[in-house]
């Protein structure tokens, strides 16, 4: 009986070890996005690239842990945007140039002209709508995986895109489509 208890014991056992990824190949997936959602949320290259390669040295010297999670790249995210919150507010005046949704075959930081005044209103809305925007729109993420990435509930997240579109329809002197509900 005993030898059954111990062979069911290590099944379980087995079956709750997880592969984890190589740091390395998480980095070189990873890394351009996180990037370019740090420069939306920044807005100053310099500082985005600082606060990428901050969030992805912690994750690096908590890799045995951050690496077996289901999404490690979801908290990545989040130490961005929980850390892009002070040099968000100090360098909004500085911005002159934002990225254009367009993740694939261009620079996530080329600038693309049309998109300025978009994510400088970004930038001026308060820290958590920002976030939920940029992870939004920048990264296309759904309303679930930004509750997820932010540690909020769905409905919050929902409230905070919903705020954030109602201040930008009136920063821009447009009609609110919200098609997120």
């Amino acid at each position: 009986m005993a030898d059954h208890e111990a062979v069911v014991a290590a099944r379980a056992r087995s079956d709750r070890e997880v592969t984890v990824e190589s740091f390395e190949s998480f980095f070189g997936r990873e890394y351009r996005r996180v990037l370019g959602l740090a420069f939306v949320l920044c807005g100053n290259r310099v500082a985005a690239e600082d606060l990428t390669q901050e969030a992805f040295l912690h994750a690096f010297r908590r890799w045995g842990r951050i690496g077996a999670y289901e999404d490690p790249g979801a908290w990545v995210r989040r130490v961005v945007a929980n850390r892009a919150v002070p040099p968000f507010r100090r360098l909004q005046a500085e911005t002159r140039a934002v990225v254009r949704v367009a993740l694939g075959h261009r620079d996530p930081l080329e600038v693309d002209t049309e998109a300025i005044a978009l994510w400088t209103e970004v930038r001026r809305l308060p820290a958590r709508q920002a976030q939920v925007v940029a992870l939004r729109f920048y990264e296309g993420r759904s309303i679930e995986a930004i509750a997820r990435i932010l540690g909020c509930s769905v409905n919050t997240v929902k409230t905070h895109l919903a705020r954030a579109k109602q201040a930008l329809a009136r920063a821009f002197g447009e009609e609110v489509v919200d098609d997120d509900r």
